[in-house]
């Protein structure tokens, strides 16, 4: 067989070489749930047992299409793609519908492990009252965990007397203790109908303040860039290079390290804004502590973390328009205003905005710059705990998933990020919609 040419024999090969890898990866996940019901397997088990169907099967597969080999080189970028963003991106949509959580995480719960006096098939009976061991009330349809040493098994309570549980099925050992599981569920859109239900306290407020964060951010970086770099360009300016790197500094030093200094800097009653500010007779600026007042902080100081990118490439934009235009320009009469709006924002226009459509999208999810900078706060009251002033989306999904109610609604910040998802691809749409991007493509 003939290698299909042109897109159609490389998206052959690419689904070939996909099923491939998913079908080692079937053999290899149901082989060790087979084996770990009778032997205590660790978990990257899974890759040996999917490795040895994987080897066999690109021979078998390599002598049905020899064509295929020539593509064999794919196979690691593909697993990798499985591996860290088909996987991770099936994980989510599978949590945002369940009630997964630090309390519900799949785990048995060690606090009710209590020791079997008598097995018999499906029977066990327990050292002390189940109810009460087990903490589950009513127990009937809870799934334990029953082992003994190297084995261990799961079942599912039918009934409850007193000491004696009555499982689903007769386990294949005799087992030394029992545990409840920390089970979780399927819920269906019931975390989709919490966030929307909530909405006036969280979804709305911090999506109305990412899409201020990430326009007025882009708007004010590129100003600032825009006109820092139309400086710079001139050259018969002196020491133009000296300044191109003195502003270029805040870009260069790690941003983690960056905004650290910054919250030193903006601290209400030690920092070193607020004590000039001090000197020169103006009362201090609670930087970190209004919800107002730390909205204008982020602002300033992804001012001062992104306006180098932006003086960048507006001189990299800048050095692609002919001289000889300014020349023409010239001797027709043009003022420098003149040629300003007529020659050099016509011609950064096109350059310029993928920028920044792309500086918007960074933003839109800048998860970094809340975090430390003001890690969400301040408190404001109506909100959330973890919807507070300066929190945006991504960081509202994150503090959900981890700290919510002080324990972690995995479920919940899930369904939080595909919505974020789903807003992301709605307000990327209208931008290329707007700029006219994809009829380019077109």
């Amino acid at each position: 067989m003939k290698h299909p040419p042109g897109l159609k024999g490389f998206l052959l090969a690419m689904g070939l070489l996909l099923g491939l890898l998913l079908v080692a990866t079937g053999l290899g996940l149901a082989a060790y749930l087979a084996l770990s019901a009778r032997l205590d397997l660790p978990g990257w088990s899974v890759l040996v047992f999917a490795l040895l169907v994987l080897v066999p099967g690109a021979v078998a597969v390599g002598r049905l299409f020899p064509w295929l080999t020539d593509w064999y080189y794919f196979l690691p970028a593909l697993a990798f793609l499985l591996v860290f963003t088909l996987y991770p991106i099936g994980l989510t949509v599978y949590l945002a519908f369940t009630d997964y959580s630090g309390k519900r995480n799949g785990f048995p719960d060690r606090s009710t492990e209590t020791r079997v006096v008598a097995h018999e098939g499906a029977r066990l009976v327990l050292e002390a009252e189940a109810q009460e061991a087990l903490r589950c009330d009513p127990c009937v349809g809870e799934v334990v965990e029953a082992y003994a040493e190297g084995q261990r098994a799961r079942a599912r309570i039918q009934a409850v007397e007193g000491a004696t549980l009555l499982l689903d099925r007769a386990l294949p050992f005799t087992p030394a203790y029992v545990a409840r599981v920390n089970a979780f569920h399927f819920v269906g859109f019931k975390n989709f109908a919490f966030i929307l239900s909530q909405a006036n306290q969280a979804l709305f407020p911090v999506f109305l303040w990412n899409f201020v964060f990430a326009l007025a951010t882009v708007v004010l970086n590129g100003l600032v860039g825009l006109v820092l770099g139309l400086v710079l360009n001139n050259r018969a300016l002196k020491l133009r290079n000296l300044y191109r790197t003195l502003l270029i500094v805040s870009w260069a030093l790690p941003g983690v390290i960056t905004v650290q200094v910054w919250v030193a800097l903006l601290n209400y009653n030690f920092g070193a804004i607020n004590r000039l500010l001090g000197v020169l007779g103006i009362y201090p600026i609670p930087w970190l502590n209004d919800p107002d007042w730390a909205k204008v902080a982020v602002l300033l100081v992804n001012l001062w973390l992104g306006f180098p990118y932006m003086m960048t490439a507006t001189l990299g934009a800048l050095s692609t328009i002919p001289d000889e235009l300014y020349e023409a320009a010239k001797v027709d009469g043009a003022t420098p205003w003149q040629a300003l709006f007529r020659i050099t924002l016509p011609l950064l226009e096109k350059p310029m905005l993928p920028i920044l459509l792309s500086a918007f999208a960074f933003n839109f999810n800048n998860f970094y710059l809340i975090y430390l900078l003001t890690g969400g706060g301040p408190a404001q009251e109506g909100r959330l705990a973890t919807a507070q002033a300066t929190d945006i989306l991504i960081s509202w999904a994150y503090k959900t998933a981890f700290s919510a109610e002080g324990q972690s609604a995995y479920g919940l910040g899930a369904a939080i990020s595909l919505i974020i998802f789903a807003i992301t691809v709605a307000i990327s749409l209208v931008n290329f919609r707007v700029t006219g991007a994809l009829r380019e493509v077109r």
